[in-house]
């Protein structure tokens, strides 16, 4: 039977296989991609200059208190490592494994906004597993699908406590408590908004005694919080104790404020974060058939997360795609649930978009594309393009012969998602395995030799080269004076082309970026930065 006509399914097979999807997402990333400068080789590394010290307070980059993420990420790469070694892989794995959980909390979280419609947990999972910017942030070394897993735990004690369950107050407590240890006071926007909006989603709520909650709530996530900031602000020193406790808040929202980008910014990007799904006729048929018959209650609570939040972000100028991410589940929500009234139409559009997706692949692996040819150390593999070009035709195929256009779409996500990484690895590569570098740099450090980062230093090699001494950051008028003082050490100078980097001496050399990346001698760096290469 159809699964989205089949009210008695619980859905657990979908789960299992969004699960699934997950783990080979998960192999893919770490066979294509290495962790990337600067935000994931930043993260990693101050992660491994706590473990260096035997701090598991204070984040460190470079030898000096970092504030600008908190501790929680950092605190589970520790647990892997004590319990397999320091390793590369642990990392890669942690993002996975938090995403997996948010799964299993939007399956249940189904259960608990429409009970009577059991099998809507494993759609929705499914629907939120090949979404393109869940893929891509659930197998980087980045923070938000993390923060998602604890909005979802919020979400989840938003509602026991609108069944009138105080637990879900505490539960709520603690998912803002570790939320903010994981990525600062956002969290607040995240879940807030959906608890002002109870008296919409939830009529007869008693208003009292629910604020009251929501207010013992965000005192006890902020208690969780302290616990840690509190030591750690002592710890770290002055500077690093204002930093937390005012510049990851008043700061960040005045600069978020400074109109860097306009409001309509994300509109351009949700067919693309949100592809398969977003470019799905059938799925915008089904949303506007349901609101014609009416929103239920579940429905509601999907549109009082996403709408306010969405809307909050797009006000506040600063502004990244995987800010959305914790509102992805949300949608994966409504997408089910609109879908259980009217499984939609075939999967044309997005299939279309997909072979279209491929064929630009295989023209690049081709050598079609002159930026291509010009900025990458190799062309693209062509049998990913020509894979994704056949499972388009067979999404195609299989909307024709009837087959549930969730499962075709999920799949058609997932694999675009996977073939495009593993044609650009052979492309990227070169140009962010900066392991050998980091190695290199290590190994001087081992002899004695003092080493010069001339630009500012990201912390990028920290971890990779398993560095147990910071790097000497040189920028603008400090550079020529420590080259001159330190003729026997080495720099790390970074280049805006690839021009010319055969004939250079160097220690080690490589693509890097949009340029080049080259450890020399202090004399060799002189006479490049003399040269006016960046």
């Amino acid at each position: 039977m159809h699964p989205l006509r089949n009210p008695d399914s619980s859905g657990r097979g979908l789960l299992l296989l969004s699960l699934l999807l997950l783990a080979v997402l998960a192999a893919v990333g770490l066979v294509a991609r290495p962790l990337i400068p600067i935000d994931e080789t930043r993260y990693v590394s101050a992660a491994w200059e706590m473990w260096l010290r035997g701090d598991f307070l204070v984040p460190y980059k470079n030898g000096e208190p970092y504030s600008h993420k908190p501790p929680f990420m950092f605190w589970m790469f520790h647990a892997g490592w004590a319990l397999f070694g320091v390793n590369d892989w642990w990392p890669r794995l942690v993002l996975p494994l938090f995403s997996a959980g948010g799964l299993l909390l939007t399956y249940r979280l189904a259960r608990r906004l429409w009970p009577q419609h059991v099998g809507l947990g494993g759609q929705a999972a499914l629907v939120l597993v090949s979404a393109m910017l869940w893929v891509l942030f659930s197998t980087s070394v980045m923070f938000d699908a993390m923060l998602a897993f604890w909005v979802l735990v919020g979400m989840h004690g938003v509602l026991v406590a609108a069944d009138g369950r105080r637990r879900g107050f505490v539960l709520l407590g603690v998912a803002i408590g570790f939320g903010v240890l994981t990525k600062g006071p956002v969290i607040l926007l995240n879940l807030l908004p959906v608890t002002v909006l109870a008296p919409w989603w939830n009529p007869g709520i008693k208003w009292g005694r629910w604020f009251g909650g929501i207010g013992l709530a965000v005192l006890l996530g902020a208690a969780i919080a302290l616990a840690w900031a509190i030591p750690a602000g002592i710890a770290g020193g002055e500077a690093y104790r204002n930093a937390i406790f005012w510049g990851q808040t008043a700061d960040r929202m005045v600069e978020s404020f400074a109109h860097r980008r306009p409001f309509w910014w994300y509109l351009p990007l949700l067919p693309l974060v949100l592809f398969p799904w977003f470019v799905w006729p059938g799925l915008w048929k089904a949303l506007a058939n349901h609101v014609r018959t009416g929103l239920d209650r579940g429905t509601r609570f999907c549109l009082a997360w996403i709408l306010p939040v969405f809307v909050a972000f797009s006000l506040i100028s600063g502004k990244q795609p995987h800010y959305l991410v914790p509102m992805f589940p949300a949608f994966a929500l409504l997408a089910a649930r609109v879908l259980a009234d009217r499984p939609g139409d075939r999967v044309g559009l997005p299939a279309l978009l997909a072979a279209a997706l491929g064929a630009v692949l295989i023209l690049a692996a081709l050598g079609m594309f002159a930026a291509v040819n010009t900025g990458a150390p190799a062309l693209p593999a062509v049998w990913p393009g020509v894979v994704l070009v056949v499972l388009a035709l067979a999404a195609w195929a299989a909307g024709r012969r009837g087959v549930s256009p969730v499962l075709s779409l999920a799949l058609l996500g997932v694999g675009a998602m996977a073939l495009v990484q593993l044609a650009a690895m052979r492309s990227l590569e070169p140009l962010y395995q900066i392991k050998p570098l980091a190695q290199s740099i290590a190994q001087l450090q081992a002899d004695g030799v003092p080493v010069a980062n001339t630009a500012r230093y990201h912390a990028q090699y920290q971890f990779l080269g398993r560095l147990e001494a910071p790097l000497v950051e040189l920028r603008g008028e400090e550079i020529g004076p420590w080259l001159s003082a330190h003729p026997e050490g080495y720099a790390v100078v970074y280049l805006k082309d690839r021009q010319g980097l055969a004939s250079i001496d160097a220690r080690h050399k490589q693509a890097y970026r949009g340029g080049a990346v080259v450890l020399v001698d202090a004399r060799t760096a002189a006479g490049l930065l003399a040269a006016h290469v960046e």
